[in-house]
């Protein structure tokens, strides 16, 4: 059996399997039902792994095994398999978030906090700082300095960026906002996306940027993100930012934004 190896690779990203389990499924698939021996055969797995591989694959609900002598197994339709996919991943990610939930009065993170909170004495403020990648880790990160903000957001984005920030922090900006958190967003407002602008100013102050092309962020004056590339311009899994913890870089740059900002219209 040929199958090319672009197809393979498509399919491992896909459903998260390995280069053994994408051969011997597709091998599957081309025969409807097989024994492990003529699988390894076809897909050119080592025996000694087929059936390792197999018992992989059912318990993901990609096969069946049919019980008999010897044993087959049985493929699914394609179909079949996404459904069962998507099911298996909705529920793991409902017992993961069930296992962390447990964890906030459970002493494990109580030690952990411990660890940390005591490391951090020793560490320089300019070495809590690091660079992400995807566009993905930069939200994730993003939204934990929004909700660790004690008094004040600034925030300078795109039109694309203002999209994506109503959906992935406005959560976390309501809750801030109810603590008293001043947030101020600034960014190019068109039709595209006034109403999300308008949403936004529900928790913030958003003014339109006209001159200005950038994205960052300032948090209470002493923690920075800010992106180094042009978002229209590159895929989002090589989206890539800086973050780091220096008041006096955040505060010059918070000095500077607070010019341009008494230029700005406010969003009615």
């Amino acid at each position: 059996m040929i199958v090319k190896d672009e197809f393979l690779s498509r399919l491992r990203k896909i459903f998260d399997l390995n280069l053994y389990e994408v051969k011997v499924w597709t091998a599957l698939l081309s025969r409807g039902t097989s024994t492990a021996g003529e699988l390894s055969n076809i897909s050119d797995v080592p025996r000694s792994r087929t059936y390792d591989i197999l018992e992989s694959l059912e318990k993901k609900g990609f096969i069946i095994m049919k019980v008999g002598k010897p044993i087959k197994f049985v493929a699914l339709k394609p179909e079949e398999v996404v459904e069962r996919v998507k099911k298996n991943l909705m529920v793991e990610a409902k017992e993961r978030t069930k296992r962390l939930e447990t964890l906030k009065g459970d002493e494990v993170l109580e030690e952990l906090t411990g660890l940390f909170t005591k490391g951090i004495k020793f560490v320089e403020p300019s070495d809590l700082s690091g660079s992400l990648k995807g566009r993905q880790n930069l939200y994730n990160h993003l939204d934990m300095m929004v909700r660790d903000a004690e008094k004040t957001i600034t925030m300078v984005t795109t039109g694309e960026g203002l999209n994506r920030k109503l959906e992935a922090l406005l959560p976390s900006l309501e809750k801030v906002k109810k603590r008293g958190v001043v947030i101020r967003i600034a960014a190019p407002i068109d039709n595209n996306n006034i109403e999300v602008a308008r949403e936004l100013s529900k928790v913030a102050e958003v003014r339109k940027l006209d001159k200005i092309k950038a994205r960052f962020t300032i948090i209470d004056g002493n923690q920075l993100m800010f992106m180094l590339l042009d978002d229209e311009k590159f895929h989002p899994n090589y989206d890539v930012g800086v973050w780091i913890n220096t008041e006096f870089f955040a505060q010059a740059l918070e000095q500077m934004f607070e010019m341009a900002w008494n230029e700005m219209k406010p969003i009615k």
